[in-house]
């Protein structure tokens, strides 16, 4: 059986059924010329909750609990060939998760043999989604991880599909697609986090450490990327005020990349902005980053990681804009196992939560302090700095006095 389980696995992540992130061959990089809006945000995803809702309590795993059974599996997306599962960056933080949860129980994280495994495929269509579900479900999985927009309807339909088993969706809330208000299963928990909290505290700290050309590059104009960009303006705009600068000492570039991967386009933008004098580039865009870290090092300047501490993946990264993926799954793992799942149920997680933040242990700050850290962390749990999460404004549109923001359009 466990080798017929691992022939499935192999096909699944060989020949498996899921949406490829592949893009159209892009364009030339264009100039800097400033664009009156910026892209549609896609896909039509429901709304985030409007308040956090309260952390739940993490149950203790029952003393003697047998664990030799349980399976989770990760599913994913992404183009043949490439795993898409350890991107050093979202989808890595989600999998950290499983496999910590199971490194400490002394459970057996060996993949596809062992108690967890991911399939990915390569098809956009949510049938393609749900099958690749399904495959994970006969391989025995019992709690399925899905990090992602991609799976905003896929995930509902998987979850009326097979409701036996949990579903942790993570950056979405399922959507029925016959009927948007229908409610959240009852066998999927919803966690989303206030991206626009992490994007503030960077954007405020690289200015505080005194640079003033940034630029942001998402991935693609999707819910939390653009949270991310309009989080990280605002929190530049901040700092900018608390410093006492004039209008127009702040520049940030920013750009929707139009993919989750590296790409040469993106590299040779990069470098073309570093080159034009940019000292600090956030790189919100899953895999990207293999496309621009190398850029920052070669012109000496910084870049911002994301969703992950990603410092240890180059010396140019100076701190990331991080989510507690792994803590997250670890924690709803532990909620199924104690038969405490928290389904259907939508989960804003925010700094009041502490689920967002800067890594200000790995940073490499030579200004920017912990003290200044924690009063502006501080501030946002306090409500004394709201930050906007409308993305249905430009970035182009949110009150700024003293930054300028130039979209860069392909």
């Amino acid at each position: 059986m466990k080798k017929l389980l691992a022939i499935l696995l192999v096909c699944a992540m060989a020949f498996a059924l899921v949406a490829a992130c592949a893009q159209d061959a892009p364009a030339p990089v264009a100039d800097p010329t400033p664009a009156a809006d910026e892209p549609t945000p896609t896909p039509d995803a429901p709304p985030p909750p409007e308040e956090p809702a309260e952390l739940p309590e993490v149950p203790d795993v029952p003393e003697g609990l047998d664990l030799s059974g349980l399976r989770v599996a990760l599913v994913t997306h992404g183009p043949p060939g490439v795993s898409e599962v350890f991107d050093g960056s979202f989808n890595e933080g989600a999998w950290n998760g499983i496999v910590q949860f199971l490194e400490d129980h002394g459970l057996d994280t060996t993949i596809g043999d062992g108690q967890l495994a991911f399939f990915q495929a390569h098809e956009s269509e949510d049938d393609a989604r749900v099958a690749a579900m399904g495959m994970a479900i006969e391989w025995g999985a019992q709690v399925i991880v899905l990090p992602g927009f991609h799976f905003i309807s896929s995930s509902y339909m998987a979850a009326t599909q097979f409701p036996d088993t949990m579903f942790i969706a993570i950056d979405f809330a399922p959507s029925n697609p016959d009927d948007p208000d229908a409610p959240t299963p009852p066998n999927v928990v919803s966690i989303i986090y206030a991206e626009e909290q992490p994007g503030f505290l960077a954007g405020y700290a690289v200015v505080m450490e005194g640079m003033r050309e940034l630029g942001f590059m998402g991935g693609a104009a999707v819910p939390a990327v653009i949270r991310f960009g309009h989080g990280f303006v605002q929190g530049a705009e901040h700092a900018a005020r608390e410093l006492g600068l004039s209008p127009g000492e702040v520049t940030v570039l920013y750009n929707y990349l139009g993919a989750f991967g590296p790409d040469p386009r993106v590299a040779t933008m990069a470098g073309s902005w570093f080159a034009g004098g940019t000292e600090v580039i956030f790189v919100a865009g899953g895999r990207a980053w293999v496309s621009v870290f190398p850029e920052a090092e070669h012109a000496g300047a910084w870049a911002v990681g994301v969703d992950v501490d990603q410092v240890a993946d180059s010396p140019a990264v100076i701190t990331s804009a991080m989510k507690a993926l792994a803590l997250t799954v670890h924690d709803m793992i532990t909620a199924f196992v104690a038969d405490e799942f928290p389904g259907g149920t939508n989960f804003l997680f925010d700094a009041s939560v502490d689920r967002v933040g800067l890594p200000m242990g790995t940073s490499r700050f030579s200004n920017f302090t912990q003290a200044q850290y924690d009063s502006v962390f501080a501030d946002l749990v306090s409500g004394a700095v709201v930050v906007n999460n409308d993305i249905s404004i430009a970035v182009t549109d949110l009150p700024l006095d003293i930054v300028d923001v130039i979209m860069i359009v392909d």
